[in-house]
């Protein structure tokens, strides 16, 4: 008798210490839960309404496989017609919702606008088939350089988890390859090669003078203290001053803002002074939303902002499948969201290795590119004015001395080559700890079309 009173003494202690537990995830959930439900939910969300992928192998592949071990318990569920996605943690705790726009792609939303959202009435219509009889870009045809091609289908010299590879020399596409599962026409994440695209569209507003690369006092917030004295080139250049923990992988600076925060771009320029502006360089994604931020503040109306990248930027270039994706208050997230396909990506490089002129028309002004891909003192030649990366020393040996990349998270890159007329887009996902580099790539790339043609 004594020992069945134990026992069930013992169960119901137990029954309250998992209901309790429960009841605390349910509740009160840890931030790193709810990072990760929110990541899932985002990352499904774009992957299924944007790219067209499978919801279940999109978790698997891109959320579970390559990330946080909790990150396996997991479990998501899809609303088709709300075009909505929520992610919970051991099926149950610490919800994470991402909600689908037209034109306009997915964000995270915290559960009273998760509830309030009315969902979608139509999807957003694709740009029409290329023409297959005219080469890229006017049409959808290859100018193929067979040697450049077998290159790139060595599956050592492209890297693991490869989804995407355009090589373009003298405007046209000169090989292409794409991972099992993914095309020509899937729309593929940038991650922080969007920086770029960000640099650009703060290019068309200094154009149009409403923007200024020496104007500082740039927000309300920052008007009674030192960063004040932030400039605009200062942030394009990622030498702001400003603190921000960039690292991955659990509760910091850069996921709490990316998967956490309803208002990134103030969450961003709440960040206190390290240093003293434009005298160290400091790589940061909130520099990035905060530089959308300011882009979008020189409208009169945020209807205006939101639909200026694709009249002004895409549109013009043909990037028909381009998604730039804002936050919950309607910021873009400059500096990590971007779908676009492989062949749309290579507009956009192709677009600054003609130094922002397309079809014969000057797009940005003039000496713009130039400027982004100038190496700023603060980073001791590592990246440019503007939202690029630069090679030196060693590392630069067996490129040209005017190459520069775009790069993003998990293996994304573009090579561009001004003085070869080059571009190499690669898109997939590759983590560092894959061990890969894309240098041999490009510099197997460039010797082979630095060798004279017979």
């Amino acid at each position: 008798m004594r020992r069945r009173t134990f026992l069930m003494s013992m169960a119901g202690g137990l029954f309250t210490l998992v209901a309790g537990a429960g009841a605390w995830l349910t509740v009160a959930p840890p931030d790193l839960l709810k990072l990760g439900d929110s990541y899932a939910a985002k990352m499904v969300c774009s992957s299924l309404f944007v790219a067209g992928r499978n919801a279940s192998e999109v978790l698997a592949d891109d959320v579970q496989a390559p990330g946080h071990p909790l990150l396996r318990f997991i479990r998501v569920s899809v609303d088709e017609q709300r075009k909505t996605v929520t992610a919970r943690m051991f099926g149950f705790a610490a919800p994470g919702h991402a909600i689908f726009r037209d034109g306009l792609g997915c964000s995270n939303v915290t559960d009273g606008a998760f509830a309030a959202f009315p969902g979608n009435r139509s999807l957003r219509r694709r740009g029409v088939e290329p023409d297959t009889t005219q080469p890229w870009p006017e049409g959808g045809a290859l100018v193929a350089d067979a040697g450049v091609q077998a290159l790139i289908e060595d599956d050592q010299r492209v890297g693991p988890g490869l989804r995407g590879l355009v090589v373009i020399r003298d405007g046209r596409i000169i090989a292409e390859r794409y991972g099992r599962g993914f095309y020509a026409s899937t729309p593929l994440l940038g991650w922080s090669m969007t920086k770029t695209v960000t640099a650009a569209l703060i290019g068309l507003r200094i154009r149009d003078g409403q923007m200024a690369l020496d104007a500082s006092d740039l927000l309300p917030q920052w008007r009674n203290d030192e960063r004040s004295r932030i400039t605009l080139s200062d942030l394009l250049g990622m030498q702001s001053g400003l603190g921000f923990n960039e690292s991955y992988g659990s509760v910091t600076d850069a996921t709490r803002m990316l998967f956490l925060e309803n208002d990134m771009a103030a969450y961003a320029a709440s960040k206190t002074l390290d240093t003293s502006p434009g005298t160290q360089f400091s790589y940061s994604s909130g520099t990035s939303v905060i530089l959308s931020r300011l882009w979008m503040n020189s409208f009169a109306s945020p209807r205006e902002a939101l639909t200026f990248p694709r009249a002004s930027l895409f549109r013009p270039l043909g990037m028909s499948s381009a998604i730039l994706e804002p936050d919950a208050h309607g910021t873009f997230v400059g500096s990590s969201y971007m779908y676009a396909t492989a062949r749309d990506w290579g507009r956009f490089a192709l677009f600054l290795l003609q130094d922002g002129a397309w079809n014969n028309e000057q797009i940005l002004p003039p000496d713009y590119v130039r400027l982004m891909r100038t190496a700023t003192s603060a980073s001791n030649g590592r990246f440019g004015s503007g939202q690029v990366w630069m090679k030196t020393g060693p590392e630069a040996q067996g490129f040209p001395s005017d190459a520069y990349w775009m790069r993003g998270h998990d293996g994304q890159s573009i090579l561009l080559v001004p003085s070869m007329k080059l571009a190499v887009v690669r898109l997939g996902l590759t983590p560092r700890r894959a061990g890969y580099d894309d240098s041999v790539l490009h510099r197997d790339i460039i010797a082979a079309l630095a060798q004279p043609q017979p």
